[in-house]
């Protein structure tokens, strides 16, 4: 199952369950988490190239999955998105927790979504 999580406004942040591709439940958002300000911006940068790839991966099998004509086609059609999404995030220098953790706190801290923003509007130039 893809996960669609709001990012910003008409931004929406997509990532891949890991309940699915690691067997272990989506991790809760930590009470504890990072101080936006205390990441590095490489990192900020890896995690919004990682994002934007994942986006277009999903924007590019959207149609097919929807096609699906049976359940199993569909699953295995997820499971190879998830399987290229993970590819896709640890090509970046991310381990899927690091991308979990930062696409939450991009949902939960509005300056560190609008650091996240501002990265994505000029990849998008």
């Amino acid at each position: 199952m893809v996960v669609l999580l709001l990012l910003g406004m008409s931004t929406p942040a997509l990532a891949v369950s890991p309940s699915l591709t690691t067997g272990e439940p989506a991790p809760a958002v930590s009470p504890a988490q990072p101080d936006a300000n205390d990441i590095p911006s490489e990192t900020v940068s890896r995690f919004v190239k990682a994002y934007i790839a994942v986006v277009k991966l999903i924007e590019s099998r959207e149609l097919g999955l929807q096609r699906a004509e049976t359940d199993t086609e569909s699953r295995q059609m997820q499971q190879e998105i998830q399987a290229a999404a993970l590819d896709l995030i640890q090509a970046n220098g991310l381990t899927l927790s690091a991308y979990w953790e930062l696409l939450g706190l991009a949902n939960s801290d509005p300056e560190f979504r609008d650091r996240v923003l501002a990265q994505i509007d000029e990849a998008n130039l």
